[in-house]
């Protein structure tokens, strides 16, 4: 995931020199294994496979934020959070409404905490903004590791 957003932020810091850039990765991980580790979804049965997998479980949402700047004052930042969430047992024909609907295509795990699987989510330890895909607490210290604060960015 860090090698992910770092990717994702280089490929835009290199055509804004100098600019503090934000990239962040997301996935979700239901064991140790590699094979355990659920990105998006390559298709609808692969979105239906991964909810029948994460049915009546608990997963960890695991995301990755780097915040760089190349050019002349070169920076770069990397923090990682962890969320442990607990889903209830999902019915088939659950997994079948939530494909169709196409909100679990675009999203790691299949799922949006936020969207149609928010009342299927049994307990959530840690950042909600994580599972929704950016940890919005780790923010300020991100930006005092590059030596900046983080409200002289902010755009009110």
């Amino acid at each position: 995931m860090r090698t992910c957003a770092l990717a994702k932020a280089h490929d835009v810091a290199r055509r804004h020199p100098d600019r503090l850039v934000l990239g962040a990765d997301t996935v979700v991980s239901v064991g140790a294994a590699a094979s355990d580790i659920l990105g998006k979804p390559r298709d609808a049965a692969d979105a239906r496979a991964m909810l029948r997998r994460l049915s009546g479980r608990t997963h960890d949402v695991v995301s990755a934020v780097v915040l760089v700047r190349m050019g002349e004052r070169s920076v770069e930042a990397c923090r990682q959070a962890v969320t442990r969430v607990s889903f209830a047992a999902l019915a088939d024909d659950l997994i079948e409404r939530l494909v169709a609907s196409g909100e679990p295509l675009d999203k790691a795990g299949a799922y949006a905490v936020q969207g149609l699987m928010a009342t299927h989510v049994e307990k959530l330890e840690g950042s909600w903004s994580n599972v929704v895909g950016l940890p919005l607490e780790l923010l300020p210290s991100l930006f005092a590791d590059v030596g900046e604060r983080m409200e002289a960015w902010q755009d009110w």
